[in-house]
């Protein structure tokens, strides 16, 4: 029997393809991170990464154009943050139906530019082909000192589980967007939405953690809890994670309770914070700052042996598994 993608889902999907990546001179590290690892000059690594949006499915036909070039960058940005990356070149490939008017892609593409040159970057050159919704697919390239990569393959049992900033503010923005009728207040709906809508790569932090800092990293992309089970399952090892200690921010949770939702619900399963979550030995716990950018984390767990899997710590004090969740394609 034949099954299609959906039967695999989109992580499925990845390991299937898997078996086609061939092993070359120069590939350390190719499906299965944040970004591909390559040789790079001496004592450097490059870093490559490609980030598709899809309309309809990424964003609403009437996304702001200048907005959506800004994230379409912002997500590959973050790719090479996780890793402890400095962005360098990108290309831009562009479906376009062919009814769209050149100033609406001007716009999207100066989005794009800006975003890059905010970090270091910039648009190389790239393709475009017509297409029956808009598709934008960046791909980025980054630099890294080897002794500064992460990877998610790194946890180590007894390191602490963190997250840069808050969690869950595009999710709630992403509700707002889907149910407008939702009564929060007007400054509360304007951050989150602008949150979904602007996410800000955490490059600065990503380098600073690359100085020994952490152990293992990911981007938030996908939602916490499939994010934390990816970098699990690359290390080896299980996690706790303490639900008391996530960074919820009140207007989450003012959205959770207008939609009669569990705010826990948007923090652990809602995607594209695109924040950092990371494992260290040497940060303390609590809510602290990164000494050098000056970035928020929170320690919001533990690292466990594999065996123990992953878990989540109720208030009560209670363990439960925690699903893996998240968003998936397909």
């Amino acid at each position: 029997m034949i099954r299609s993608v959906e039967d695999l889902g989109e992580f499925g999907l990845i390991e299937q393809l898997r078996r086609y990546q061939r092993s070359r001179p120069g590939l350390f590290v190719g499906i299965g991170d944040d970004a591909a690892v390559l040789a790079g000059p001496l004592g450097y690594r490059t870093l490559f990464t490609v980030d598709m949006l899809v309309e309809g499915i990424h964003f609403f036909p009437d996304a702001d154009p200048y907005a959506l070039g800004r994230k379409a960058m912002a997500v590959n940005l973050s790719d090479i943050a996780a890793m402890g990356g400095t962005p360098t070149f990108a290309t831009v490939g562009l479906g376009v139906p062919g009814g769209t008017s050149a100033e609406r892609i001007e716009r999207l593409y100066a989005g794009m530019s800006d975003e890059a040159a905010a970090f270091g970057a910039s648009i190389t050159g790239g393709d475009t082909v017509e297409a029956p919704v808009l598709l934008i697919s960046v791909a980025l390239l980054g630099e890294v000192e080897e002794q500064r990569l992460l990877l998610r393959r790194g946890a180590r049992v007894g390191d602490r589980v963190c997250v840069t900033h808050r969690i869950g503010e595009a999710a709630a923005g992403l509700l707002l967007l889907q149910r407008p009728d939702l009564k929060v207040p007007e400054d509360t709906r304007t951050r989150l939405v602008h949150k979904l809508l602007r996410p800000t790569p955490r490059v600065e932090a990503g380098r600073e953690l690359g100085r020994g800092l952490a152990t293992a990293a990911i981007d938030l992309s996908d939602g916490l809890a499939g994010d934390l089970h990816r970098l699990c399952k690359a290390s080896r090892v299980g996690a706790i994670i303490d639900a008391a200690s996530l960074p919820i921010p009140d207007d989450v949770r003012r959205v959770a309770a207008a939609a009669g939702l569990d705010p826990l619900e948007l923090a652990i399963g809602g995607g594209e914070d695109y924040e950092l979550l990371f494992t260290t030995s040497s940060l303390t716990g609590g809510s602290h700052v990164l000494p050098r950018s000056g970035t928020p984390y929170t320690v919001i767990g533990e690292i466990v042996d594999e065996e123990r899997g992953v878990l989540l710590r109720e208030p009560g004090g209670g363990l439960r598994p925690l699903p893996e969740g998240g968003f998936q394609h397909f």
